[in-house]
Formats: structure tokens, C-alpha cells, sequence
């Protein structure tokens, strides 16, 4: 199929697009890497009037270190940001992870605001985003605000943000002291979306497990440092929790064992990365 007719623009400045989406609202879409965009725009499950095309924006592909965090500008590549020497050090958790995101071609030209902003449940970044408590910065014609992750994700590819909105960029946390990570999952074939993905962040004292690909959206959980048995009954609690679905790859059984294994998985990566040092 091809897509419906749409007008075209494109801008330089988030103050361009942030005028734009409040003269056209919902009936707009912004451009960046188009990867998930153009899909659906291709089979008609979206129909807007305008396009905003971003993703020649040199202020909005601009990638920085704050205190607290990499901020990572909208119209930002992944591979921008998978290929930067320091990403180990800066965001430990993004490094694990990028291996396992789609294929090479796909993070050439897509964008981690884009990936965040389709709140896809079984992608990679939203999940990261959650792990670590990151935000992102919401700007309109009006203000901005910032929304944290864990208030962001709404269900299935939906968010907080609103239709006059554009998402500016995103803040995914540096790592603080004594925190390690762990990122794993599993897929039907390598570069496909996750069946299940579990990314954890722990210290001596706690857990942070975030799950996506089970529930309509990524969903984490807070513990303190279990271990055993405790660890055991807490991932098969947080297992039942998501409210797993039957499917044509899987059973519901099965998906709250990946849950089980690959949570286990990811906080005994986290706590191996610990014991290396």
C-alpha cells in the first residue's frame, strides 16, 4: 500500500516544528528517522495532513553530557549514539543494549527520541529510559515540561505527550555510585522486536528490574537486595503481575518464564559487572 496524501515541511529549530504541531495538532506528524513512522504510514493506520521533518535539524541532533545525564536531542540517531567512544561510561546500561536493537541499517537512520516517542512495549529504549528513571522534555508552542519515564508510558504505543507536543529530547541518567547494570532478552530471530526484554540496575542495597514485550508497556519494579528464594518469589510475583497473553509465537506460561529467567538473568549480569571490579 502506499500512504494517503500529506503535505510536507521541513524545519530547522523545535520552535518551527513546536509552531506547526499547534496550528495542525493530531493532524501532524513529526519526521525524524521514519523507521516506524513510514510502516505505518504505508498501511494507512495513520492518515495526518502534514509531515515535519526534523531529521536534517543540526540544534536537534545535538548530543550532550549535563550534570546527571546524557541528553540526547530529537532528531539524534542511534548510531550516533551507539558508535560514541564514552557511552560505556556514560549510560553503561545503553551499551548493553544497543547490540540487541534491530539491525545495523535500521539504527543508522532511526532516532532514540522516535523509538521512545512509538512507546513500542517490546522495544529496547523505552525500556532503558524506565530502568534508569530518565525523562524526557515535552515542548509545545506555550512552554516545555518535563515528564519522567515512569509516568510517560501510557499503554500500547501511546504516552503522555500531547498532539500539540513535540518531544524534544531525552535525559537517560548517568550511572551513580556503586550502581551496575544488566540488559538481556529474548527474540524470534536476532534484530526482531523482543518477545521479552528484561534491563536491571543494582546496588548493594537494591533492585530495579524494568520488563518490556509482556504488558502494553514497559513496566519496572523496585526490591531490595533479594536474593534466593526471595529473588525467586519476587520475579514470579512481578511474572503474574504483567498479565502475560497468549499469542501465535507463545503461550502465556511461557512469557511469565521469560520473565522469570531473563530477570534473573539481568540482575546476576548486574551483579557479575560488580564482582569484576
Amino acid at each position: 500500500m502506499k500512504p494517503a496524501g500529506f503535505d510536507y515541511v521541513r524545519v530547522d529549530t523545535a520552535d518551527e516544528a513546536a509552531r506547526l504541531l499547534a496550528e495542525h495538532g493530531d493532524d501532524a506528524r513529526i519526521l525524524a528517522g521514519g523507521q516506524s513512522l513510514m510502516a505505518i504510514l504505508n498501511m494507512r493506520l495513520a492518515a495526518p495532513s502534514l509531515l515535519i521533518d526534523i531529521s536534517r535539524s543540526a540544534a536537534m541532533s545535538q548530543v550532550t553530557v549535563e550534570q546527571g545525564g546524557l541528553r540526547i536531542g530529537a532528531a539524534a540517531t542511534q548510531a550516533a549514539i551507539e558508535w560514541r567512544a564514552s557511552l560505556a561510561t556514560d549510560v553503561p546500561l545503553l551499551k548493553l543494549a544497543f547490540p540487541h536493537i534491530s539491525h545495523f541499517q535500521i539504527r543508522n537512520k532511526g532516532t532514540v527520541c522516535g523509538s521512545i516517542a512509538h512507546a513500542d512495549s517490546s522495544a529496547e529504549l523505552p525500556l532503558c529510559l524506565l530502568a534508569l528513571n530518565g525523562d524526557v522534555v515535552l515542548r509545545s508552542a506555550e512552554r516545555k515540561r518535563t515528564v519522567a519515564a515512569d509516568h510517560l508510558f501510557t499503554g500500547m504505543l501511546s504516552t503522555a505527550r500531547r498532539g500539540d507536543e513535540l518531544l524534544e529530547s531525552v535525559r537517560f541518567p548517568s550511572p551513580r555510585t556503586g550502581e551496575r547494570f544488566g540488559f538481556t532478552e529474548f527474540s524470534i530471530r536476532h534484530g526482531d522486536y523482543a518477545v521479552c526484554a528484561a534491563a536491571a540496575v543494582v546496588t548493594d542495597r537494591s533492585i530495579r528490574l524494568a520488563i518490556g514485550g509482556i504488558a502494553d508497556r514497559p513496566v519496572a519494579r523496585d526490591w531490595d537486595a533479594l536474593d534466593g528464594t526471595a529473588l525467586d518469589d519476587a520475579l514470579n510475583e512481578f511474572a503474574w503481575a504483567l498479565d502475560a497473553q497468549d499469542d501465535p509465537h507463545l503461550s502465556a506460561g511461557a512469557r511469565r518464564h521469560l520473565v522469570r529467567r531473563l530477570g534473573r538473568s539481568a540482575v546476576e549480569q548486574a551483579r557479575l559487572q560488580g564482582s569484576r571490579r
